[in-house]
């Protein structure tokens, strides 16, 4: 499937527009998978602010998401405009330390 330009247009304003973007299956308040819920918690601990979007509720961006990253799965973390991953590898980077040295630029 090819992402269409509005689409394109859409998540490029959002990583702009955020320096930490989250997308998820959910909100933040009742995030809907445990891989959700468990990078949401990590951002937490951070006490960074983060602008997220539940992808259940546009079907357009959560296919247009898997193409722009070329990441299959959800949750994905972007900072900074660049997708940092999702779940398993924040995880790995909130344990060793990484994580908090790229939320902190």
């Amino acid at each position: 499937m090819i992402m269409d330009d509005q689409v394109r247009q859409r998540i490029e304003n959002d990583l702009k527009n955020n320096k930490v973007m989250l997308y998820m299956k959910g909100t933040p308040e009742a995030p809907l998978c445990g891989f959700s819920a468990q990078t949401v918690a990590i951002l937490k601990e951070y006490q960074v602010p983060f602008k997220s979007f539940n992808i259940l509720d546009d079907e357009s961006i959560r296919q247009g998401l898997k193409e722009y990253a070329n990441w299959p799965t959800f949750p994905q973390l972007y900072v900074n405009s660049e997708l940092v991953g999702g779940c398993d590898i924040i995880v790995e980077l909130h344990q060793n330390g990484e994580l908090k040295e790229i939320l902190s630029k």
